[in-house]
């Protein structure tokens, strides 16, 4: 029974450190279509919290999961970026109070480009794909051990004070652990600029989960804000609630964009 439950919590940590590529505003998963206009540089870093309890006949398995990312976004074109991200990644796990995991170490890096293929009016689309390399140690769950991809179909529609983006998202999650190749993600955001600088942000989401055995698939809100000290400096915070068991019960999270 508890070989049982560490394979199911262990494949949570998974899926919280490998399911990152580079994603929209902080503290938003939801990705929009804005990019950095040529020349121009984005230097974005983010940290996140998880903390995750499961209690069931008797066995309580406890998991916390951080992550430090580094994201360099580059506009090739006036519609084109390239973005390379890099994540520093913990993973700490107790099964009725025994670690039975706990490591550290550097993620599975991305590069990806963000393609905005339209826009009229207000409403754009761009593409969005991308390329993971097994930098992180799969031997010590950190990475999948092989190169990977994603591509994501990004909208975005501007009225007013709002903002509104959904993505549809495609992963090909290539990897040494068993785990499914192929996964889905769907997800939509929101912002609302209270007053100058200052904007509320609210998203909701799901992806395939990667445990062929589980009963559920990851599901998540997440509420923030997000504050321009000035026009080439932001800063953020957010709360991300589970909304099925195999997502986190809650994470916190934080960041600082610079734009040069």
């Amino acid at each position: 029974m508890k070989r049982k439950w560490f394979t199911k919590g262990l494949i949570l940590v998974v899926v919280l450190f490998v399911a990152c590529p580079s994603w929209a505003a902080h503290p938003l998963i939801t990705d929009d279509t804005g990019t950095q206009g040529k020349g121009k540089f984005q230097l974005e870093l983010t940290g996140q919290y998880d903390w995750d309890k499961e209690d069931s006949e008797g066995v309580s398995v406890k998991a916390t999961a951080a992550e430090a990312a580094a994201t360099l976004s580059y506009g090739i074109l006036e519609n084109l970026d390239l973005v390379l991200s890099l994540p520093y990644l913990w993973g700490k796990e107790k099964v009725d109070d025994v670690t039975v995991y706990d490591e550290n170490g550097i993620g599975d890096a991305a590069l990806e480009s963000k393609w905005r293929i339209f826009e009229k009016e207000g409403f754009s689309l761009a593409l969005k794909p991308g390329i993971s390399f097994p930098t992180g140690d799969d031997d010590k769950e950190l990475g999948t051990g092989k190169i990977g991809g994603q591509i994501f179909l990004i909208a975005t529609e501007e009225v007013g004070s709002w903002a509104f983006h959904g993505n549809l998202g495609y992963i090909r999650n290539e990897n040494d652990a068993d785990e499914l190749k192929n996964l889905w993600h769907v997800s939509l955001a929101a912002q609302y600029e209270v007053v100058k600088d200052l904007n509320l942000v609210a998203n909701i989401g799901m992806e395939r989960n990667a445990d062929d055995e589980a009963d559920d698939d990851p599901a998540f809100v997440i509420g923030g804000i997000i504050y321009s000290v000035n026009e080439n400096f932001d800063i953020d915070c957010g709360v991300k609630y589970g909304l099925t068991d195999s997502e986190s019960d809650i994470s916190a999270l934080a960041g600082v964009a610079f734009r040069f």
